[in-house]
């Protein structure tokens, strides 16, 4: 209910449980002050007979099912005082799925704590050649990282391949534990006012194109050599991109948001904002060392011992 900006939903939704409940009550009640007209006081038939020989009777109900059915009014006042169920009323144990969910997860970690105590005095250089921590790591990996950089690692457009030794903000076992703790923002802004004329920026694209010997127009290049002044403050005057900003290197042909003159002009005039969410909520500083050293693994498996 907290997502919403109105309480009109919250309010609804007590009104309408609350409302149940009475009218279950009232059901309950009008059921029991209204009397059937007996046909035949002997066998309490009221005279309605379908199919030849099926007779409707003047039974009252079931005493156990009649205190059923108040005990469940019962449980649901109760239930509603104690628990999340009038809107966004807490109820008065303070229960939450999401505290639910914290005890669930901290008893699982406490219960996996003698598993990872082990791969904790190693390091990621080291655990990334440990068959066992590997294993963990993959499922790691793909439980928390697969669904953007892929079950192979390979990304896709937008999405890192972190198989490769492309790395935006660096690649040691350092960096790469920074990235998955704290996460990342990486924007660039569009820079179409700074570059010039809409001709100026199709100019600067395909210097860009030039810097990693990809098919360009030389003549146009040229004449966007001068104009890239303006992208030199972060990709740096030889274009090969500055870690510490994680600005892309351009002098490769690695193209994370698509290759080609139209691709850089999308990202020239519009930027761009990509964002990698932190997981030190929802790991472990050990779950994050394991997974240190998997994604360590992918591009230094020549190494990995």
């Amino acid at each position: 209910m907290s997502d919403f900006s109105s309480n009109y939903w919250s309010i609804f939704v007590a009104v309408v449980s609350v409302l149940g409940i009475v009218y279950c009550a009232l059901l309950l009640w009008f059921s029991s002050q209204v009397k059937v007209q007996v046909h035949n006081p002997d066998d309490l038939t009221t005279g309605h007979i379908w199919d030849e020989t099926l007779q409707e009777m003047n039974n009252p109900l079931p005493r156990w099912w009649l205190w059923l059915f108040i005990l469940t009014m019962v449980f649901a006042v109760f239930y509603y005082i104690a628990y999340p169920g009038l809107g966004s009323f807490g109820g008065q144990l303070g229960w939450t799925s999401q505290n639910e969910y914290d005890q669930e997860i901290a008893q699982a970690n406490k219960a996996l704590e003698p598993i990872y105590a082990a791969f904790d005095a190693k390091a990621p250089e080291k655990l990334a050649g440990d068959p066992k921590a590997m294993a963990v790591g993959e499922r790691l990996f793909m439980n928390n990282c697969s669904q953007c950089h892929g079950s192979d690692a390979r990304g896709s457009k937008g999405f890192p391949n972190l198989t490769d030794k492309d790395w935006l903000h660096g690649g040691s076992p350092d960096k790469i534990n920074e990235t998955i703790t704290k996460g990342r923002v990486g924007q660039m802004p569009s820079m179409a006012a700074a570059v010039g004329t809409p001709e100026d920026v199709r100019n600067v694209s395909q210097y860009v194109l030039s810097m990693s010997g990809s098919p360009h127009d030389s003549v146009r290049a040229a004449l966007g050599q001068a104009k890239f002044g303006a992208c030199a403050a972060c990709h740096g005057t030889d274009g090969k991109g500055i870690q510490a900003l994680g600005s892309a290197n351009l002098t490769d042909k690695i193209w994370l948001h698509g290759w080609g003159e139209e691709a850089i002009v999308s990202m020239v005039n519009a930027g761009k904002i990509n964002q990698m969410p932190a997981q030190e909520g929802r790991l472990t500083p050990s779950q994050i060392h394991v997974l240190t050293a998997y994604v360590w693994g992918f591009s230094n498996k020549s190494v990995a011992k």
